[in-house]
């Protein structure tokens, strides 16, 4: 059972304390050179939500780091050709234990969300934040995890102005499937306390998953 939202961001720090080019304190940062400049003029007003792991289903592995930094071994294991020369990265990653990486520095567009569109906007990579959560599609996540959401999403909000927040279903429908059923959009809608129009119609009917 979750526990109840755990309101652990240092909200009382200033944003320039949080927050330096992009990177954020209280996430590990592990650099990725899957990463451009974003389009000028744009306005930084997604966050897209996914989830993924390496080798599929197995959690606790280097891999995801691995992938997105362009060293993964494409011989280790078998799905793995199946993905071989992939060039992806995301904003941020959040192990099963609620551990926090960051990969590129939000001030950059990160290669998360592939073809998409979204509000009316497409190459969602433009102008949206991607935070990888360790799972499956059809899996559910960990307190943890949602824990390291609640610290992340207002820090972001605080720091861009956040009105929108999707899942990779969303964005890219019958192409991704991520986060998946798993996701408990009505937790986290109660637990971070952003207005019901930030999210997806579709997300505002789901059902408490046991």
């Amino acid at each position: 059972m979750l526990r109840k939202p755990l309101k652990k961001t240092p909200m009382d720090e200033s944003s320039q304390d949080l927050w330096q080019r992009g990177w954020y304190r209280f996430a590990r940062p592990c650099a990725s050179p899957n990463f451009g400049p974003r389009p000028g003029g744009i306005v930084i007003d997604l966050v897209v939500l996914h989830s993924i792991s390496l080798p599929p289903g197995h959690y606790g592995t280097p891999h995801v780091a691995e992938l997105f930094t362009n060293q993964l071994d494409w011989n280790a294991h078998p799905y793995f050709k199946t993905i071989e020369g992939l060039q992806v990265s995301a904003h941020f990653f959040i192990t099963r234990h609620g551990d926090l990486w960051q990969f590129v520095s939000c001030e950059d567009r990160a290669w998360h969300a592939g073809v998409s569109s979204y509000r009316g906007k497409s190459n969602c990579n433009d102008d949206s934040i991607g935070i990888e959560l360790e799972g499956l599609e059809g899996d559910t996540f960990t307190d943890a995890q949602y824990e390291a959401l609640q610290s992340l999403m207002p820090a972001l909000g605080v720091q861009y102005p956040i009105r929108h927040i999707a899942g990779h279903e969303h964005i890219a429908p019958g192409r991704k499937e991520d986060p998946g059923p798993g996701m408990r959009w009505d937790y986290l809608q109660d637990s971070l306390g952003f207005p019901e129009a930030f999210y997806p119609s579709s997300t505002h009917l789901q059902q408490p998953k046991k």
